[in-house]
């Protein structure tokens, strides 16, 4: 088992330096002048030219590299070329954002789509099990950013049950105020994850239901409550828990739109604004981080087979 989990670790150390290099290597060839945009439209050629030394622009692409790629091992990703505040501060001010409506977008999923697969799947071919399936397939045939438009439209506009657009930390507006400006956004965001999750919990549960060892429990008096617990919903959670993980991962690149859509200040915002104002080191932190925690789910996810089947143990 502490083979699997250093065997996992270590991977993740390739990953991030070829991500990092194609990162860097798509940002030096992508159109624009990271020192025309430091230096301001009014610059003159030769205060471009003085930027550029600065920046350490004018060295050969390799170099350029191993030196972000040094910085960046120790913590620094570089200073943003039109707040001239350092990267990992704008990331660390956007990032409890993102994570709170993904977080809660994440419970929303779980809630809804562990409920309805579970109740859906004990009851297969029952007319709860087609509005089940029913909702799973409209949840996955709707897009977040227009699910979005239609919540902003119906809840926030028309019957103002909730804020248009915005965020309010926790410290600043409490529980309530902080809920109620993400609940819609994370609505949006988290439909199709639950309904992944119903369609994966119910086909998990339908197949070890049928299984010669629930038979058994069911045959040996066990309450029914135990066997869904104990032996149904584990052995069942594999699928979901892959499931999870992927949509977990998809989900910061839909809070993207998200936070557009809602005018929320998250990492989404931050990359969007970037790109548009070519702040390449901002662009180059915010996919390393993204990457980060796309590896890290995946980590998680991977371990938490150890729980669910013991035979990973053994590898």
């Amino acid at each position: 088992m502490t083979g699997l989990i250093a065997r996992r670790v270590a991977s993740i150390i390739p990953v991030m330096l070829i991500v990092s290099f194609l990162t860097f290597s798509l940002t030096y060839l992508v159109p624009g002048d990271a020192a025309s945009v430091a230096a301001g439209e009014s610059a003159t050629p030769e205060q471009i030219e003085l930027v550029r030394q600065q920046l350490g622009l004018d060295r050969p692409f390799f170099v350029q590299y191993a030196s972000w790629l040094v910085q960046v091992v120790q913590g620094d990703l570089g200073t943003s070329l039109l707040s001239s505040r350092p990267v990992l501060a704008s990331l660390a001010d956007a990032l409890p954002v993102t994570l709170s409506l993904t977080v809660l977008a994440l419970l929303l999923a779980v809630v809804a789509g562990l409920t309805l697969g579970i109740i859906a799947g004990l009851r297969p071919g029952t007319a709860i099990d087609r509005l089940s399936t029913a909702v799973a397939t409209l949840g996955i045939s709707m897009p977040s950013f227009w699910l979005g438009l239609i919540l902003v439209s119906v809840f926030a506009v028309q019957l103002g049950l909730a804020p248009v657009a915005g965020y309010v930390p926790i410290a600043e507006g409490g529980v309530v105020g902080w809920f109620q400006h993400l609940l819609l956004p994370a609505v949006a965001l988290g439909t199709v994850t639950a309904a992944e999750v119903t369609r994966q919990t119910r086909a998990g549960v339908v197949d070890v239901t049928e299984q010669d060892y629930i038979r058994t429990a069911v045959a040996k008096g066990l309450p029914r409550h135990l066997v869904v617990v104990k032996h149904t919903l584990k052995n069942a959670a594999i699928p979901v828990v892959t499931v999870f993980g992927l949509q977990a991962s998809a989900l910061i690149g839909g809070a993207i739109v998200i936070e557009r859509i809602f005018a929320i200040p998250g990492l989404g915002t931050l990359a969007i604004d970037s790109v548009i104002n070519q702040d390449f080191p901002v662009v180059q932190g915010f996919v390393l981080m993204i990457t980060l925690f796309v590896l890290l789910v995946s980590f998680l996810v991977d371990t938490s087979y150890l729980y669910f089947n013991p035979k990973v143990r053994q590898s």
